[in-house]
């Protein structure tokens, strides 16, 4: 039976998947527009700092103003509607709710309320994937040890890669690689919340009227988020990090067959099993046509004649020597999609992606002069990008995560484009996110 099947009998048997929703920003608010038409799961209660705006997100995207006046989680749980409130923690450990979705952004809270979660039994599925690469070994472990589930969130990029290369593997293909794309250019590192529409290609006007954050979308930008979800899909599937960050080739879908292939062979990894990121931007700057800019691929190697013969015989478009294949979805969902998540969770028990090692790193590297004192303001800011690492060069060098970086104080003056550590910061090894963190450097 399928999910939706599955969650028709929830529905029908008056059973819902019973679901906490904690930050309704955009990813939150996209997930909450698709949810009510999602038979078998009720969200009982939203935790947002701003609850004003939260019930403004909602009615935006069709929420009537009635859906969201229970008093209570107690009267949402009795009336099937929905109670807004501020206190995530009471939610989690509301004994009506069976599944956290962790939407805030902001790893170190999000790594607070995952614990939390886990102590009161409840499921958890993230889309803070930055807490993911932070610490995501030691998250899923804790989990387990508590006997419920951690997941990445389905719509964002990781989980739908981890997927792609689930299904390769389950097919008998071997991987080359796999990954998402881009709009990059290496001018893009030094982005800041300032300069992101112009580069971004959305006037301000819409940036408006989407309730956009720049700062969140300048981190998809200057290549942070690249890098974290490139570390999730690493961790979550083996593949390895290049030992310099991601390369970012230009290249459309049916070049991407070509490029994921070792230099050897005529492409450019490292060596074969890799997390790469496609541009979607040629080398004089023009935009690429049918590109992957919004979505995700996996690339497979024939590894017999039959295989290959396979791919001729069905005409599958291939690189030159008709040995490699790219597997893709052009575009992610986001949150429009997290259903699939809730529904994998709540009824088959299923992770969609979650760490299994720390394999891939995310460090710190400065865009600008900065001098001791001054506070770095985390991902999207004005002050660090995220570049992908392998954990066994990260670790040893002391490198400070890219998750961390948010309202920290600089010790020492750290000039531009050199990754910072943990000796030019001042770090509070008493946060449960820089606990988690030591668990998994402990890993490597």
């Amino acid at each position: 039976m399928g999910l939706y099947e599955q969650l028709q009998e929830r529905h029908e048997q008056k059973n819902p998947i019973r679901v906490g929703v904690i930050g309704a920003g955009k990813f939150g608010t996209m997930f909450l527009a698709q949810v009510q038409r999602i038979p078998g799961v009720h969200v009982v209660g939203v935790a947002d700092l701003r609850v004003d705006v939260a019930k403004s997100n909602m009615i935006y995207a069709g929420w009537s103003a009635a859906q969201l006046e229970a008093a209570s989680f107690d009267a949402a749980l009795h009336s099937g509607e929905t109670h807004i409130g501020q206190d995530a923690i009471a939610m989690i450990n509301h004994q009506g709710i069976d599944i956290v979705v962790e939407c805030t952004g902001n790893p170190v809270i999000a790594v607070d309320h995952a614990l939390a979660a886990f102590a009161a039994g409840k499921h958890v599925i993230s889309a803070t994937v930055e807490a993911d690469a932070v610490c995501g070994a030691a998250l899923v472990a804790r989990a387990k040890s508590a006997g419920v589930i951690y997941s990445l969130a389905y719509g964002d990029q990781p989980a739908m890669t981890v997927d792609l290369v689930d299904w390769a593997r389950t097919c008998g293909f071997e991987v080359a690689a796999a990954g998402r794309g881009h709009k990059w250019k290496p001018e893009y590192r030094f982005s800041t919340p300032d300069t992101i529409w112009d580069y971004w290609g959305v006037t301000a006007e819409k940036a408006e009227r989407g309730r956009l954050n720049p700062k969140m979308f300048n981190s998809f930008l200057d290549g942070t988020k690249p890098a974290i979800e490139c570390a999730a899909i690493s961790n979550a599937t083996g593949l390895n990090a290049p030992v310099n960050g991601l390369s970012y080739p230009s290249g459309s879908i049916d070049d991407i067959p070509s490029l994921m292939r070792p230099r050897n062979e005529g492409g450019v990894l490292e060596e074969a099993g890799m997390v790469e990121v496609i541009s979607a931007i040629a080398d004089d700057g023009s935009m690429i046509p049918n590109d992957i800019r919004n979505g995700v691929w996996v690339v497979v190697k024939a590894t017999s004649e039959y295989q290959k013969n396979c791919f001729e015989e069905y005409m599958v478009s291939t690189d030159d020597s008709g040995l490699y294949y790219c597997n893709f979805r052009r575009f992610h969902l986001i949150g429009l999609e997290l259903g699939l998540s809730v529904g994998s969770v709540g009824l088959r028990k299923e992770a969609t992606g979650a760490s299994k090692e720390f394999r891939s790193d995310v460090v710190a590297v400065s865009k600008k002069d900065m001098k001791a004192g001054e506070m770095l303001d985390g991902e999207g800011g004005y002050c660090v990008a995220g570049q992908l690492r392998p954990s066994r060069i990260s670790v040893p060098m002391r490198a400070l995560p890219l998750g961390l970086t948010g309202d920290i104080k600089l010790l020492r003056d750290v000039p531009i484009d050199k990754i910072l550590t943990y000796d030019d910061v001042e770090i509070d090894e008493s946060l449960n996110a820089v606990k988690l963190r030591r668990e998994c450097e402990a890993m490597v």
